[in-house]
């Protein structure tokens, strides 16, 4: 992973992540005022882990539109979406935020981005589309509604959350059958764009230039806005689970692997899973960490019903976080999450992804050549 482009005044107290997070700020000293900063005072976000990939060649929409969930064929230059690699069962493999420029299509990826690279290579065959890594010369700068005018950009991506897409649908419950996003939900006071950015550029500006923010605050504002991210997929993850049909599935395209799947519990089935929005009891300063167990009373017992998936301190809304649970898990429920050796913090549930969902009676024609061949990829 390469590090940050953007230079840093010396004295800077960025504090830095671990892992894959080794090269990206978390925050620098003051994570609620950065947080303040992103979402009302233009400050930039270094997103130093986050891939680039470039695609390019005649072919590259109509190819990435048979093999992917959203619908690109016909994508316009400058429009931003999101699509996802899906297994043959539906659960999410890859998730890829494009912007096409007219000449090539620009993806940011953070979530298993090689495998997510061997497969769309191992797709290519005899089609126009040659698929580069060029994060070495480009860097991902993240913001809230727009990038400063100083910062230079090769392309931008705007979030499409929480707007619901042509062809897709909602599976919150505030929303639930409407074909526009509803204007209480809060993802609408959060429009995320990033920025891919030339690292020789970037290099030609200093983080003193501008206001920044570190990407514990970026964390902040994305769960108050609900929006599911990297944190919130595991090994079986459909995209129902995390309503993610409003902006990276259209779900009446041509066969893809996993569309089936995606169809079936759409049409017929629910999301055996669902996210919610948890408010955390800050009255013990200790906050349970991500991964943590979700416990709570089923059937005269306290048992796990999922897991926290993201947590965070925000500036106006104190502990918060994002959690994926049983779907059959009343809306009422309270919800408790284990800090071990028996210790517990609790929580209160909002609902995003419904419990319960109306379903159509009929499924889409199936394309039985198309999907015998994604079973044997």
């Amino acid at each position: 992973m390469p590090s940050s482009s953007l230079p840093r005044p010396l004295g800077s107290s960025a504090v830095f992540g671990v892992e894959d997070l080794v090269h990206t700020p978390l925050h620098y000293g003051g994570p609620l005022r950065e947080q303040r900063a992103l979402a009302e005072k233009d400050a930039i976000v270094d997103l130093a882990h986050l891939r680039v990939l470039r695609l390019s060649g005649a072919d590259r929409l109509k190819w990435l539109n048979s093999i992917t969930t959203q619908k690109l064929d016909a994508l316009a230059p400058g429009v931003s979406t999101e699509t996802l690699v899906l297994d043959p069962n539906g659960r999410i493999e890859g998730w890829l935020r494009l912007v096409d420029d007219g000449e090539a299509l620009w993806a940011i990826s953070d979530f298993r981005t090689e495998e997510t690279l061997e497969f769309l290579r191992s797709m290519v065959f005899m089609m126009r589309v040659t698929i580069d890594d060029v994060s070495d010369d480009y860097q991902c700068i993240g913001a809230v509604r727009a990038l400063p005018e100083a910062l230079p950009r090769t392309q931008v991506w705007e979030d499409p959350w929480p707007h619901i897409g042509p062809g897709s649908a909602s599976y919150a419950q505030l929303d639930l059958g409407l074909e526009a996003a509803s204007a209480e939900h809060p993802g609408l006071e959060t429009p995320f764009v990033i920025g891919i950015v030339s690292r020789d550029e970037l290099r030609a500006t200093s983080a003193a230039d501008f206001t920044v923010a570190g990407f514990d605050a970026w964390e902040a504002l994305r769960i108050a806005a609900w929006r599911p991210g990297r944190p919130e997929i595991d090994h079986k993850s459909l995209v129902g689970e995390l309503d993610l049909l409003r902006t990276a599935v259209h779900l009446a395209k041509g066969c893809y692997r996993g569309q089936e799947a995606v169809a079936r519990v759409h049409n017929l089935g629910q999301p055996p899973r669902r996210l919610v929005f948890v408010h955390l009891d800050g009255s013990g300063h200790i906050q349970p960490d991500p991964g943590a167990e979700v416990l709570s009373t089923v059937r005269g017992a306290e048992r796990s019903v999922g897991q926290l998936t993201s947590v965070a301190l925000h500036y106006e809304l104190g502990p918060i976080g994002l959690a994926v649970i049983k779907r059959n898990i009343s809306a009422e429920a309270s919800l408790n999450f284990d800090l071990g050796e028996g210790n517990l913090v609790v929580g209160t549930q909002e609902t995003i992804v419904a419990p319960e969902r109306g379903n159509r009676t009929s499924l889409p024609g199936r394309n039985r050549e198309v999907d015998m061949r994604n079973q044997h990829r």
